[in-house]
């Protein structure tokens, strides 16, 4: 197989994930480290070979190939190793978000069939998900690593001994096609939908980043990942894309963390740092001393970078920020800025051998809603309404639902999901907007834009902030000041303890919906009771 790191060829994706694991082993070394887990445990690519053979092997009883297994762990070397292990023995390693609800991970198993689950006794215990674990134990099989691991036999253990040295003997070959992962998406807009992402998909993916930034990223660096892996920008870029292409991966099980994080970051040596916008923002928040300051670059994918977070890590740490763009159904990076072509309000340019096309949206004159196409792009959906039937995408392009310009030169500025415009007086206006001006106005505090039914003008934007003192008038002052639409303004602000979030990090859209409903509601109600 070819080093991923060399000039971008699809061919080179024409491998199984596990395969391309043991082609890093041969080319990097198998002595290097290259996780350094959180609880300091430092693991080379033949600890994580010999593991994932033994592991694997025991995994594979009362399994068959292709058949989706659920894994439900925090981000870690035991994630890691699980998601391989499968991936050995030809099994689909379907990643479960244990912060979605009973509902949402039932939903899950259903569509993509689950009915075995990987998890472990001290990450249920810790994480107190033993709620969970009852409601879902009529759904599947819950399989406890540390059972496992006392329970290995000695075919377990020369799976492990041997597996590394004659890796044919025992892995299971797979076909480039073949269903390699399959991760979920939130359920804000009804069920979670399983996205099937293919060995291509993955390895192609990693590929695409690596000769996208091929002088950014060096086998010196240490990649920290605090991101879950059940979401595709934690598995991907900040697990696989290190291991894969001769990293080191410092793991943190959960982004909430933040003190922990900042103190984790220098403690390790990391020199990139992958994040979300609300999680970077409070991870600099949390620093007393210079805890970033050995970064070269933060990357920040997921959701909208705000100017303020930007201009916040390059004040107190002179740390470039390289904002991306991508979705889970394309693995999940579609674009990202570069160092030294990173142009700050786009997400930089579209990784080679992608490609896009834009269709118009009435009341929006520059973009378009743009649809994706490339190696990267999932096989298809599951969903629960038809279990382990795939959805495949028709002519292989992914709808995003996001607004999206493209410059001459390439760079593209998302706009906005199209369900986060509110339509007033016929034009389209983004919520992006509204949020941007309150975190540039109240720098400290957090804001989220939601859309209300308005009698004259269709809709109007309303926004959520956990700042006590705001005032429409003061960023009604701002906004003239900038140039700002009064369009774009919110009709009324709310004020709230916090802006509700999901376990990756990103804005919880649909709570926050539901949220400003509730509070108009009860303001219309308090209104009537005092007029009556």
């Amino acid at each position: 197989m070819a080093s991923l790191r060399s000039a971008y060829d699809p061919r080179h994706a024409d491998t199984g994930v596990f395969a391309a694991l043991l082609a890093a082993r041969k080319e990097y070394g198998g002595k290097k480290i290259v996780i350094h887990d959180a609880d300091d445990r430092k693991l080379s690519y033949d600890d994580i070979i010999r593991a994932a053979f033994a592991l694997g092997s025991a995994l594979k009883k009362g399994t068959r190939r292709k058949e989706a297994v659920g894994v439900m762990l925090p981000t870690g070397a035991g994630a890691i190793i699980s998601f391989f292990a499968l991936s050995a023995y030809g099994r689909v390693p379907a990643m479960l978000n244990f912060t979605a609800g009973a509902r949402n991970v039932r939903a899950a198993l259903k569509a993509a069939k689950v009915k075995k689950i990987v998890t472990a006794h001290a990450f249920i215990e810790k994480a107190e998900l033993d709620g969970l674990v009852g409601e879902l134990k009529s759904d599947a099989e819950f399989i406890y690593l540390e059972d496992v691991r006392a329970a290995l036999g000695v075919r377990q253990k020369a799976a492990g001994a041997l597996g590394p040295a004659a890796p044919w003997a025992f892995a299971s070959s797979v076909d480039p096609n073949d269903p390699a992962v399959i991760l979920f998406t939130s359920g804000t807009e009804g069920d979670p939908k399983g996205v099937v992402l293919s060995h291509r998909n993955i390895v192609a993916n990693i590929h695409q980043i690596l000769t996208h930034v091929p002088e950014a990223l060096g086998m010196d660096d240490v990649l920290y990942n605090p991101l879950p892996t059940f979401h595709c920008f934690g598995l991907t870029a900040g697990a696989l894309l290190p291991l894969l292409g001769g990293m080191k991966a410092a793991l943190h099980p959960s982004p909430l963390q933040t003190k922990i994080i900042t103190k984790r970051v220098e403690e390790t040596g990391a020199t990139i740092l992958f994040a979300t916008d609300t999680f970077l923002n409070q991870y600099i928040r949390a620093c007393s001393g210079n805890e970033l300051g050995k970064l070269r670059f933060a990357v920040c994918g997921a959701e909208r970078v705000r100017d303020e977070t930007r201009q916040l890590v390059r004040r107190r740490f002179n740390v470039e920020l390289l904002e991306g763009y991508g979705a889970t159904e394309a693995a999940p990076v579609i674009a990202v800025n570069q160092p030294g072509h990173n142009r700050p309000g786009t997400v930089g340019r579209m990784l080679p051998g992608m490609e896009a096309r834009f269709e118009p949206v009435t009341g929006i004159d520059t973009g378009g809603r743009m649809l994706v196409r490339g190696p990267n792009v999932m096989m298809g959906y599951l969903s629960p309404a038809k279990p382990g039937e795939l959805q495949p995408l028709p002519g292989g392009w992914h709808d995003t639902g996001d607004v999206v310009s493209m410059d001459e030169d390439g760079y593209q500025t998302i706009k906005g999901r199209l369900k986060r415009f509110a339509k007033i007086g016929g034009e389209m206006v983004s919520l992006a907007v509204a949020e941007n001006c309150a975190s540039t106005l109240w720098r400290e505090h957090d804001h989220a834009a939601a859309v209300l039914p308005d009698k004259r003008k269709g809709e109007q934007i309303v926004l959520l902030t956990t700042f006590p003192g705001a005032d429409r008038s003061d960023l009604q002052r701002w906004a003239q000041d900038h140039g700002v639409n009064e369009l774009s303004l919110p009709r009324k602000i709310f004020q709230v303890k916090a802006i509700p979030v999901l376990g990756t990090g990103k804005m919880d859209i649909g709570a926050v919906q539901k949220l400003a409903l509730q509070i108009a509601e009860q303001n219309d109600a308090g209104g009537k009771a005092a007029a009556e």
